[in-house]
């Protein structure tokens, strides 16, 4: 996933006798507020936010990409687009370029020839998963949905082609079962995870960097020895209540560099491209374990105050 910042939005709802989760960490404690920016103005009505956020107002603050299936040429066809609940599947998919062939050279970033990010439509599940390639450009990856209900699949990559631009495509997943729609939880300044407790500081701002500082403590000491993941201390994914508009972006610097220090702080930048309600997941590790935490935030407007769901301290273990 590239050093700046993508924006994805797609607004694909899918059938009612879907829609639902993976497992990770849960938020708790403070909420955070982002202080109303200047006004924006809104073009036609704001679309409610199915999953307990508000509207998104205004416009966008820069161009929507990954919302389409298809951009900048190329195409991800998700072979695989249904899943039986509970079951082990294989999740396969290739990248077309707009000739129609798989295309089997990558840039690598962050390690990895291509990110894969899984979140359900109600954000209670998110899984960030690296799958593997073959020599045809078909790429495949085992899942398992612990839950019945829709899902959005993000192929994050570079062709490996002068010039070519970072992309992130989307598409649609389902997991057949019984529907049990989740609420998502409440803006919180703290994530426990683990045994492990996250405190977000900063805000979202619609159409204007900011930074997020994420500070890990364990047992109520600062974690200071964070070990590299993916190159970097940590890596944050923000994903946007009601059509999931994805926003990707990493920390300031990188291990070895000789000014970017092991924890316990994590600094980011980030721009949201509206107002509205976001789930970010950091990812960050720790005595070789990868663990992820979830926070609710919400951008350009003051917190709702709707109570959060009840959930336990801990995560359920994804494969990263």
């Amino acid at each position: 996933m590239h050093a700046g910042l993508r924006i994805t939005a797609f607004a694909a709802a899918l059938a009612a006798t879907f829609g639902t989760a993976y497992g990770v960490g849960k938020g708790v404690d403070p909420v955070v507020e982002d202080p109303a920016p200047a006004r924006h103005e809104s073009h036609g009505e704001a679309s409610p936010d199915p999953a307990g956020g508000g509207d998104h107002g205004g416009h966008e603050t820069a161009p929507a990409g990954g919302l389409q299936i298809s951009e900048g040429g190329y195409t991800l066809d998700l072979r695989t687009t249904t899943v039986t609940a509970g079951k082990r599947s294989d999740l396969s998919f290739a990248i077309r370029d707009s000739a129609g062939r798989a295309v089997t050279a990558y840039q690598r970033e962050h390690e990895k020839e291509l990110h894969l990010i899984v979140a359900s439509r109600d954000l209670a599940t998110y899984r960030h998963v690296h799958p593997t390639r073959a020599a045809d450009g078909t790429w495949s990856i085992p899942v398992e949905l612990p839950r019945a209900g829709g899902y959005r699949v993000f192929a994050d990559f570079t062709p490996a082609k002068k010039g070519a631009e970072n992309l992130t495509l989307g598409a649609d997943l389902a997991a057949s079962g019984t529907y049990e729609p989740r609420q998502l939880p409440a803006p919180k300044a703290t994530a426990k995870v683990n045994g492990y407790e996250v405190r977000l500081d900063g805000a979202l701002r619609p159409g204007k960097e900011t930074e997020l500082r994420l500070k890990v403590s364990r047992g109520g000491s600062p974690v200071t020895d964070l070990q590299p993941y993916l190159g970097a201390y940590g890596h944050l994914v923000a994903l946007r209540s009601g059509d999931l508009a994805y926003l990707h972006v990493h920390p300031g610097g990188e291990p070895g560099d000789g000014r970017t220090k092991p924890g316990p702080e994590i600094s980011f930048t980030a721009t949201a491209p509206s107002s509205g309600t976001y789930r970010l997941f950091l990812d960050f590790k720790h005595q070789g374990q990868v663990h992820t935490a979830e926070f609710t935030v919400r951008a350009g407007t003051a917190a709702a105050g709707s109570p959060a769901p009840a959930h336990e301290d801990g995560a359920e273990e994804h494969g990263h």
